[in-house]
């Protein structure tokens, strides 16, 4: 009867220890407040650009949150220092902020993030802006 106890302990114990290493597991990634920007829907999407390729001069006119799956990213608001992201980083795009720049830093392999695009109602994720001339 004692070794049957024993031996019960030690599977309970042995248990435990398998569910506590399985444990879910978080890391912040972002955190943006979005005032009182209201969302009906989520669009996300899985963009691709190639080696070197640059974004041009844009805009949302919704919020954008996301991260980069692959490769490192070149980022800056209009007006804020550059960023550089890479594989794991999260990024925030404003409504109707300049992305001065949204480009790949890799000259030979390509970047690919995951967008999603915080909608309220129908209206189109991007808007291309003429380059300036500063």
């Amino acid at each position: 009867m004692q070794k049957q106890i024993i031996f019960i302990l030690l599977l309970t114990m042995i248990y435990i220890n398998s569910t506590a290493q399985q444990a879910v597991g978080r890391k912040d990634l972002l955190s943006v407040t979005l005032g009182s920007q209201s969302v009906d829907e989520v669009q996300i999407k899985e963009i691709t650009l190639s080696a070197g390729q640059h974004a041009p001069l844009h805009q949302h006119p919704c919020p954008v949150v996301g991260y980069v799956a692959e490769g490192s990213l070149i980022y800056q608001i209009q007006g804020q220092p550059t960023q550089t992201l890479n594989q794991g980083d999260a990024f925030y795009e404003p409504a109707n902020t300049v992305i001065a720049r949204f480009d790949n830093a890799s000259a030979d392999k390509p970047l690919k993030f995951i967008a999603f695009y915080l909608t309220n109602g129908e209206q189109s994720l991007i808007q291309i802006l003429p380059a300036s001339n500063d």
